[in-house]
């Protein structure tokens, strides 16, 4: 099986983010090839969840779960805490105060 590349899913994402006016940015580019990538939602009231993707060994699944939810200064604290030893690491924010982040669509799960 064939795997994308970090850089071409992130701009993948972001398109798709763009088509139904969700702001979102880059703050971190990691590996073009390899990098992880971490989404930070903030919904723009102080609060923000960032999101990364994990693997399920007892049945192979893939999804994205909360690696760190609260006030954005906390997330902003462990979002740095993970640059410090990935720092091949890819970091998108989302801005969406419903919440939005399109993670559970299809092709993006």
């Amino acid at each position: 099986m064939t795997r994308l590349t970090a850089e071409f899913w992130v701009q993948a994402y972001l398109a798709r983010l763009r088509l139904l006016g969700i702001p979102a940015f880059v703050t971190s580019h990691g590996d073009d090839t390899a990098g992880a990538v971490l989404v930070k939602l903030n919904t723009l009231d102080g609060r923000a969840c960032a999101l990364h993707r994990t693997y399920d060994l007892m049945s192979g699944a893939r999804k994205w779960d909360a690696l760190a939810d609260g006030a954005e200064t906390e997330v902003d604290a462990s979002i740095r805490r993970q640059r410090e030893f990935d720092p091949d690491l890819w970091v998108i924010e989302v801005e969406d105060r419903a919440g939005r982040h399109l993670l559970d669509e299809p092709g993006l799960e």
